[in-house]
């Protein structure tokens, strides 16, 4: 079981996590308010600004203040993946 830091000492394991998504648009904030009615949201931006949605296989969604790239990487960190940019640097090296 490993576990995702989302900012100020919280966690969720990365095995749940479905989506991380950004709060700029009317989907997500439509999202959002769902969530709240259906008492489905957690919040742990310890009151600053939301600036990521996490969504999990249970139908939870949770506001965190950390970014969505941020916890990307973080997620990408944990689960041994990487990212395209890093696949495209890697075969150029093997084209030298």
């Amino acid at each position: 079981m490993q576990l995702l830091n989302i900012g100020y000492g919280n966690t969720v394991m990365v095995e749940r996590v479905v989506a991380v998504i950004n709060t700029g648009s009317a989907p997500a904030r439509k999202l959002k308010e769902l969530a709240k009615n259906s008492q489905r949201l957690i919040d742990v931006t310890e009151g600053r600004r939301t600036r990521s949605i996490i969504v999990t296989d249970s139908n939870h969604v949770i506001l965190s203040s950390v970014q969505p790239d941020t916890i990307g990487q973080r997620l990408a960190a944990l689960q041994g993946g990487y990212h395209l940019a890093e696949h495209r640097d890697g075969a150029k090296e093997e084209e030298s």
